[in-house]
C-alpha cells in the first residue's frame, strides 16, 4: 500500500510539473566530467558555468586554470570579463531611473544630454534613450568601435562628443546593425542624470542590491582582484582563431570609455544571482525590487527584427525561426522555445548569459579564450537538456564549423600573399610620412625610421607598428602588439603626386567587426 501511495505521489508531482511548464531537472548527469573533457580537447585554459533553476543555484563552479602555465584553478569566484552581456546591466541601471521617474525610455537623449549630437541634426533631435539600446540608429555594424578598441586615451565624454562625425550607413530606424558606441552614450547619460559615473552607479544601484560583491565595473578593481582569469587567444600569422593558445597582455582590453557596452567582469557565483534576478523579474531574494515587474517586462520586449544568417546543415537544428532585439537582450526561439540571451566577447574572453523564462531556468558560461564555439556548443547542449530534447553533440558540430571557417580564411590569406603585383610604391617612403586625421577617430602619424615606415594610432596607446609594402601604394601593418588585427593601409595620391587620403581595411577575412578600419578616412592635416 505504501509503495502504491508513493508511486501515485511521484506521478502526480511529475504531471503537475509538466502542466506548470517548470523544469525539475538538475544539470545533465556527469556534466562536470563532460565539460572538463571538452575543455581539454579544445585547449581552452579555463571556464566557469552557473545554472539557476526555479530560483535555486544548481551549479556554480570552474574548470581549468586562470592562466596558461599557472596552477591557479578557476573556481566559482573567479572573475571573467563578460563583454556585451554587460549591456543588460546598463539597461538595468536605466530601469532603476525609469522607476524613479528621472527618465523615460522614449525621452529624447538631448533632454538629458543637451550637448550630444549625431551626424544628422534631425536624428539628434529624434533619437531616444530606447534608440540607444536597440541598434537601429543608422550606424553601420560596429561603426566607431576603434574609439575604444583595443584601448583609448579618450575620456567617455570626448568619445561621445566625436560620434557627431560618424556618417550613418543607413537611414534612422530603418533596420538593425549592432553597435557599441550608443551604449557608451547611455553610460554618459546615466552620469549626467545621477551625477555618478556609470561605474559607480551600476555598482551601488545594481550590483550591491543584487549581492554581486565580486563583480567589477572598472579595470583598477579587476586588476586588484587576485582571483581573476587571464586572456588567451590563438594567433597564427595575424589570423585570430588559428594556432595554439597564447596569453594576451591584460592591458589589451576594452577602454574605460566603452565600459557601459561591455566592461563588467563577473564570477559564476555572482552571475547566478543575476540570473535569479532576471528570472524573478527584478525581485531580490529578500522580496524587495531592484526594478518593477512592468519595467522589467519592457526590457525583454522585442523592438527590432534581426536578420538571420543561414547555418550549414550540421547546425540547422539551431537555426532560429525569429531573432529579435530587446533592450540589451536577444529574444529568439530555439527549437520552438523562447530564449532571452546575449553573447559577449572582449580580448581573450567569450561569454553567454541565457534564460529560458518559460522553464524558469538560466545559465551563464564564461571562458578565458576566444574559442566561442565551445561556448555555443555548451549553450545548445544545456538548452536541449532543460527543454527535454534529444541529445546532440553540439560542441563537436560548432567546433567543426569554426575549424572550417578558419581553414578557409587561412587559404584566402595564403592566396593573397601570392597575389600582390610587384609594382610600387609610387613615392619615396619619406613622402608618405606625415600626420593624417579622421574626424571621429583622430590622428595617425606615419613616420620613416631605420626599418622603413611606421604607423602610430595616437588615440590608442601602444597601437604602433611597421608598414610593409604590399603592392602599388598599399602597405600592411605589422603591429608590435600581436593581438591587434593587421590592416591594409592604402595611400591615394592627388594629381600633383601628393598623398590625398588614407584608407584601411582588416587583412583577415574573419576579423571581428569591432576592427572597423574600413570606416576610417584619413586626410593630411593642415600642417602638411
Amino acid at each position: 500500500m505504501k509503495q502504491r501511495w508513493l508511486i501515485r505521489l511521484i506521478l502526480a508531482g511529475t504531471a503537475l510539473a509538466a502542466l506548470s511548464g517548470t523544469a525539475l531537472a538538475e544539470p545533465p548527469a556527469r556534466f562536470a566530467e563532460r565539460v572538463e573533457a571538452l575543455r581539454r580537447a579544445t585547449g581552452v585554459p579555463g571556464l566557469a558555468i552557473a545554472v539557476v533553476e526555479k530560483g535555486r543555484t544548481t551549479l556554480a563552479r570552474g574548470w581549468g586554470v586562470r592562466r596558461l602555465g599557472s596552477s591557479q584553478p578557476v573556481d566559482a569566484d573567479t572573475i571573467f570579463p563578460t563583454g556585451s552581456t554587460g549591456k543588460a546591466f546598463t539597461v538595468a541601471a536605466l530601469a532603476t531611473l525609469v522607476d524613479a521617474g528621472k527618465i523615460g525610455w522614449d525621452d529624447p537623449v538631448i533632454d538629458h544630454l543637451p550637448w550630444f549630437r549625431m551626424y544628422d541634426p534631425w536624428v539628434t533631435r529624434e533619437i531616444t534613450i530606447r534608440d540607444l539600446l536597440v541598434h537601429r540608429s543608422g550606424l553601420g555594424l560596429g561603426q566607431g568601435d576603434l574609439l575604444f578598441v583595443p584601448r583609448s586615451n579618450l575620456s567617455r565624454r570626448e568619445a561621445v562628443r566625436r560620434l557627431r562625425f560618424l556618417k550613418p550607413a543607413t537611414s534612422f530606424r530603418s533596420g538593425y546593425a549592432y553597435d557599441n558606441v550608443l551604449y557608451m552614450v547611455a553610460g554618459q547619460l546615466i552620469e549626467e542624470v545621477t551625477g555618478q559615473r556609470w561605474e559607480d552607479y551600476v555598482r551601488t544601484a545594481v550590483l550591491a542590491p543584487a549581492g554581486m560583491a565580486r563583480t567589477t565595473t572598472e579595470s583598477v578593481t579587476r586588476f586588484a582582484t587576485p582571483n581573476r582569469a587571464q586572456p588567451h587567444a590563438r594567433l597564427n600569422g595575424g589570423l585570430r582563431g588559428a594556432g595554439d593558445q597564447i596569453v594576451l597582455d591584460e592591458r589589451d582590453e576594452l577602454a574605460a570609455s566603452a565600459a557601459p557596452a561591455g566592461g563588467l567582469s563577473s564570477s559564476a557565483n555572482d552571475l547566478a544571482k543575476w540570473l535569479s534576478l532576471q528570472l524573478a523579474q527584478g525581485r531580490l531574494p529578500g522580496g524587495e525590487r531592484l526594478f518593477s515587474a512592468a519595467t522589467h517586462a519592457e526590457t525583454w520586449q522585442p523592438q527590432v527584427i534581426q536578420p538571420i544568417s543561414p547555418l550549414p546543415a550540421s547546425l540547422a537544428l539551431a537555426q532560429p525561426a525569429y531573432s529579435l532585439y530587446a533592450l540589451g537582450w536577444d529574444v529568439e526561439d530555439y527549437r520552438g522555445a523562447r530564449i532571452v540571451w546575449h553573447g559577449g566577447a572582449v580580448f581573450g574572453f567569450k561569454a553567454a548569459v541565457v534564460l529560458i523564462p518559460d522553464r524558469d531556468v538560466g545559465f551563464a558560461i564564461t571562458i578565458n579564450s576566444e574559442d566561442g564555439e565551445l561556448v555555443r556548443g555548451l549553450m545548445h547542449e544545456l538548452l536541449d537538456h532543460y527543454l527535454g530534447l534529444p541529445r546532440v553533440d553540439w560542441p563537436a558540430r560548432w567546433i567543426a564549423y569554426r575549424r572550417d571557417a578558419v581553414e578557409k580564411a587561412l587559404a584566402t590569406l595564403a592566396k593573397d600573399r601570392t597575389a600582390p603585383v610587384a609594382v610600387g610604391p609610387s613615392l619615396s617612403l619619406v613622402r608618405y610620412a606625415g600626420t593624417y586625421s579622421d574626424p571621429w577617430y583622430g590622428d595617425i602619424v606615419v613616420a620613416e625610421g631605420p626599418d622603413g615606415l611606421n604607423i602610430d594610432f595616437r588615440s590608442t596607446p601602444r597601437m604602433t607598428g611597421r608598414l610593409e609594402h604590399y603592392q602599388y601604394d598599399s602597405f600592411v601593418t605589422r603591429f608590435e602588439d600581436p593581438a591587434i588585427e593587421p590592416a591594409f593601409v592604402t595611400f591615394a595620391l592627388d594629381a600633383q603626386g601628393k598623398v590625398d587620403r588614407v584608407t584601411m581595411k582588416a587583412v583577415s577575412p574573419i576579423a571581428d567587426f569591432s576592427w572597423d578600419y574600413h570606416d576610417l578616412l584619413f586626410t593630411p592635416t593642415a600642417s602638411q
